[in-house]
């Protein structure tokens, strides 16, 4: 599929396409925002990103509206298709368009989220059978940690279960988004429940020891109950695709950078892998070039980072 960069709608259209979207909204500037656009786990650009101000009434819907051509559904609030490409069935596969506050899965429609100060906005366009439900992402990095989600700002803590200078490598990305974070080793604190401790938190270590958490555990139940298309297995990674099947293997040195979410509780991010050299790899990938646009992230040896998940199933 070729680049392609929607045009702006001009007002006056907006209001007779989208009668719940109709242009931007009046009223002071809240702050800076960014939106992009993509198809099939980020892995085709359908238009380019752009930065824009947002105002106290908008939407993401409006802003939507305003930048791209759309059609909606159920009244006007959930987006149908943007760009001509349409939510619907193709070769048995259902494809949706949904949307990313800062790296979270909306659960309410586009019409019904506001915008904040420094919130990154994502639509793809993705078959959604494997996993109904993908909660967290990593591809809006530096956030959550920079602005928070939903209105909320909260505090940023790396829990280290393995050696530490992933754990600092970790850090110093954080630092260098102007985010703080403590490092806190398996001896030094308690344990966090994920579902009530306010904290974004950024686990990091090998899998033997991360997959005991309850939030990184959810990866062991597959894509439909994590959102994430990997898993381990037997000591190795196991990479799967959009149909949640196994596509790659990797034992040593391969590793993963994921974020899942235990129901309502704020995003765990996880940076593992199968031994040390592993796990370090993983950590050299937190990083907004490496992240941006993907749903996780896998290091493997030898080769380029690999966005998860594997040879997306849609096609141009």
């Amino acid at each position: 599929m070729r680049r392609l960069r929607i045009p702006a709608v001009a007002a006056a259209l907006c209001c007779a396409a989208v009668a719940a979207g109709c242009g931007l909204g009046p009223g002071s500037e809240t702050g800076s925002a960014t939106m992009s656009i993509t198809r099939d786990y980020g892995a085709l650009t359908v238009a380019d990103s752009f930065d824009f101000e947002a105002k106290q009434s908008d939407t993401v819907l409006r802003v939507l509206d305003g930048n791209a051509d759309i059609t909606t559904r159920y009244g006007g609030r959930f987006v149908q298709s943007i760009g001509g490409i349409e939510s619907g069935v193709r070769d048995g596969q259902r494809f949706d368009w949904f949307f990313y506050v800062n790296g979270v899965e909306s659960s309410l429609g586009a019409a019904d989220v506001s915008i904040t100060d420094g919130d990154r906005i994502w639509w793809d366009y993705r078959d959604w059978n494997a996993a109904m439900r993908v909660p967290a992402v990593v591809g809006s990095f530096p956030e959550p940690f920079k602005h928070g989600f939903g209105g909320r700002q909260y505090a940023t803590r790396i829990d280290c279960v393995g050696t530490m200078p992933p754990c600092q490598t970790a850090r110093r990305a954080l630092e260098s988004e102007g985010v703080s974070a403590g490092v806190f080793s398996a001896g030094q604190a308690p344990g966090v429940d994920a579902e009530s401790a306010p904290t974004l938190r950024v686990i990091v270590g090998p899998w033997s020891a991360v997959g005991r958490d309850r939030a990184a555990a959810l990866i062991e139940h597959g894509p439909a109950q994590s959102g994430v298309f990997a898993r381990f297995d037997g000591g190795k990674l196991v990479l799967l695709n959009a149909r949640g099947q196994a596509a790659e293997r990797f034992g040593s040195g391969a590793g993963l950078v994921a974020a899942v979410r235990l129901n309502e509780a704020p995003p765990t991010w996880i940076i593992t892998g199968t031994d040390k050299a592993g796990v370090a790899a993983a950590a050299a990938l937190f990083e907004t070039s490496d992240l941006q646009d993907h749903y996780a992230v896998a290091a493997t040896p030898n080769t380029a980072p690999e966005p998860l998940p594997v040879s997306p199933s849609g096609q141009p």
